[in-house]
């Protein structure tokens, strides 16, 4: 290995980025251009994990009094002479981040923004000598630094401080310094949607409004502020009046390449750590993502993956960006799902595009209200990326990427799973008939089954995967018997068998072999597959684990139909 440089998973602070030998891609150039292309209040929004904090901490760290310069040795900014000797280290420099601000009450969260605003400004402790402040504004100032929890001051008088903290401490750090204050304020949508789900929604609005509304709509000591988020939330919500109010969304051509990695930055990365074999691979599972006219892959997931293949070099791609947090988005897009939701999913599992008129100024209360916003929300939230503009607001959308098909193929069977066990009867039928060798019976009632989901037939997706996906479905099925061992991809004999069942008490056996077909033709595919399962020796391991009866199935998918075939002997 060439090269001691780590990879920085998880890594948000710039400074600890160029001072503690991490990796690190280049994104200065976003200075040049938010100065250039002045804004008083800068919105971006951006999907999680696409570097948002770790910029923030950039801006922080350029601007600030007492910037190292050395932090930007060999970077992009440094070209701008100009620029780095009128703004480099200028600044006084209120940053926060709004990511932990959640709990499942206001009270609560009161607590955790005052306790987010008490760290910032315990920054400045020379406040309290300077002498460009009154006696009474270095009172407030020291209010400003003490935990309202810890000093049991009074709830209404805290919940005033901190809709007016912000402003406060700006105006102090101006007067000290004679300087107007840069804001940078990260993450500011996450109160909001933790209040959403924990139903004090309407308290956390106005909260975040007049904390808003007094740091970047009436500061007379502001200069400039920048905000980063997922969503983009309406202006009536939280900036109302805001004038100077520049959103920057994933649709914006401005800024396109400062969140997420471009091909040439990837192959630069591949290049440095000797993994260029990879970057096909790491294309198709990580590309397809589109800011502005920027094509970007995900830095979470190329970073994550380029470490795991440093350590194991044969390493599969994993689904980094979906484990790092949940899927309510997609939950409840299954759960609202009509007849035309399911067919806009398989398209889009297919390869095909839908289209879909896109809102992208939603409260945290529209969100889930119909299944148009979930679409919206999908792709502001990078589930979804646009492949071309159709008309105003309205976007030809695609998967970007493997993983995030993989996603959704995941969280289709998993719905489907839940919806098909709230009929007990059908599945303990469909059960049976295996039991029985009762492969007609089996061809129906899965044919139905398929029918009520999403198909599989993507020429771009490989044969195994689509085998794959109706396996899932069948695994998913079958394990409503709670008294049945069931084994997927079972080693037994010379390989792996699909799905191996064993009924103890009964003493029966079964082994499915599951095929897809690239045409309607399924007999040759379910031949293949009970030939695969005489080659292979799959009832081995039953048989040695005394079953004295095995049931064969070979079965074969095509879209939405099914076939069933055994041994003739069975």
């Amino acid at each position: 290995m060439k090269s001691t440089v780590k990879l920085p998973i998880g890594i948000e602070n710039f400074e600890m980025m160029r001072t503690e030998g991490f990796y690190y891609v280049d994104k200065t150039g976003m200075i040049t251009e938010l100065l250039h292309d002045w804004g008083l209040v800068n919105l971006f929004t951006r999907p999680r994990r696409f570097g948002k904090s770790l910029n923030m901490s950039m801006l922080k760290y350029f601007f600030s009094y007492g910037c190292r310069p050395e932090l930007f040795d060999g970077l992009a900014i440094t070209k701008e002479k100009e620029l780095c000797e009128k703004y480099m280290g200028k600044f006084p420099v209120i940053s926060i981040t709004l990511k932990g601000v959640e709990a499942e009450d206001y009270e609560g969260a009161l607590a955790m923004l005052r306790s987010v605003i008490v760290d910032e400004a315990r920054r400045f402790p020379f406040l309290l000598e300077s002498g460009h402040l009154s006696e009474q504004e270095k009172k407030d100032y020291k209010y400003l630094t003490t935990n309202f929890y810890d000093q049991k001051q009074d709830f209404c008088n805290s919940e005033d401080y901190v809709k007016k903290s912000l402003f406060l401490l700006s105006q102090f750090l101006c007067k000290h310094y004679g300087q107007k204050v840069i804001i940078l304020i990260d993450e500011y949508d996450v109160p909001l949607d933790k209040a959403q789900q924990h139903g004090y929604y309407d308290k956390m609005v106005l909260l975040i409004s007049s904390l808003f509304g007094q740091a970047l709509k009436t500061n007379e000591y502001l200069y400039f502020a920048v905000l980063t988020g997922c969503l983009r939330i309406a202006k009536e919500s939280i900036f109302t009046g805001l004038n100077n109010f520049r959103v920057l969304s994933i649709t914006n051509t401005w800024f396109g390449e400062y969140f997420g990695f471009s091909d040439r930055e990837v192959k630069n990365m591949l290049k440095y750590y000797g993994l260029e074999d990879k970057h096909a691979l790491i294309q198709e599972w990580y590309d397809g993502y589109r800011f502005g006219n920027a094509d970007v892959y995900c830095p979470w997931d190329v970073i994550n993956y380029v470490c795991q293949l440093r350590k194991e070099p044969d390493a599969r791609p994993d689904a980094y960006w979906i484990n790092s947090s949940g899927n309510a988005i997609l939950r409840s897009l299954m759960q609202k799902a009509s007849s035309q939701t399911m067919d806009d999913l398989e398209q889009l599992v297919n390869g095909i595009p839908v289209i879909k008129k896109i809102r992208q100024e939603l409260t945290y209360r529209e969100l889930y209200d119909n299944i148009d916003n979930l679409w919206s929300v999908l792709f502001t939230t990078g589930y979804l990326t646009k492949r071309r503009e159709i008309s105003l607001h309205t976007y030809e959308l695609v998967i970007p990427n493997q993983e995030i098909r993989l996603i959704f193929t995941e969280q289709i069977l998993s719905w489907f799973q839940e919806e098909a066990r709230k009929d007990a009867p059908t599945l303990d039928a469909f059960c049976e008939a295996f039991c029985q060798g009762d492969a007609a019976g089996i061809e129906r009632t899965f044919t139905n089954y398929l029918r009520s989901t999403i198909s599989i037939h993507d020429t771009a997706v490989r044969k195994n995967k689509k085998e794959n996906f109706y396996h899932g479905i069948l695994l998913g099925l079958l394990s409503h018997r709670g008294d049945w061992a069931i084994a997927s991809n079972a080693v037994s004999g010379n390989g792996y068998c699909d799905i191996q069942v064993k009924m103890r008490r009964a003493s029966l056996g079964m082994v499915i072999e599951i095929k897809y077909s690239e045409s309607r033709n399924l007999e040759p595919a379910c031949m293949e597959a009970l030939a695969q399962i005489e080659d292979k020796n799959y009832a081995e391991r039953l048989l040695d684990d005394g079953m004295d009866t095995i049931l064969k199935y070979g079965i074969a998918c095509h879209k939405k139909t099914c076939m069933v075939r055994m041994p003739p002997s069975q």
